[in-house]
């Protein structure tokens, strides 16, 4: 069983920067990818960011070019640095790992591969 338990969400203003932090327990693998989903009221839950055990990393099209993910394989950790946000962008954030098989495999963007989540921290962007 592994557990995931994200910090450093918040309320920011638009346009401003949040830095987001997850740890994972047990023994880092390099079969495992990592990422990060996001949920708002009353909608699915939608994929920002994963990254591979090589370090490929992944973006959904809303957050390209201003969300970057990146991984401490050794720390068994993952961050999600969130630049110029927009309303929008406001939602619980979710951590995430699952056995995407190898350390070049492409992390699937559908939430329902995802086997191990995290309980969120809420990040909150006031226009």
């Amino acid at each position: 069983q592994v557990q995931l338990e994200e910090s450093g969400g918040g309320l920011v203003q638009a346009g401003g920067s949040l830095r987001l932090s997850c740890a994972a327990s047990g023994r880092p693998s390099s079969a495992d990818a990592m990422g990060w989903f996001r949920q708002a009221p009353g909608k699915d839950r939608e994929f920002v960011a994963a990254v591979n055990w090589a370090g490929s990393t992944y973006y959904g099209g809303s957050v390209t070019g201003r969300f970057t993910i990146s991984r401490d394989n050794a720390k068994n950790t993952v961050d999600l640095q969130l630049s110029n946000l927009k309303p929008e962008d406001a939602a619980v954030y979710l951590c995430a790992t699952y056995r995407v098989g190898s350390m070049r495999a492409i992390p699937s963007r559908d939430p329902r591969a995802w086997r191990y989540w995290g309980q969120g921290t809420q990040v909150t962007v006031s226009s």
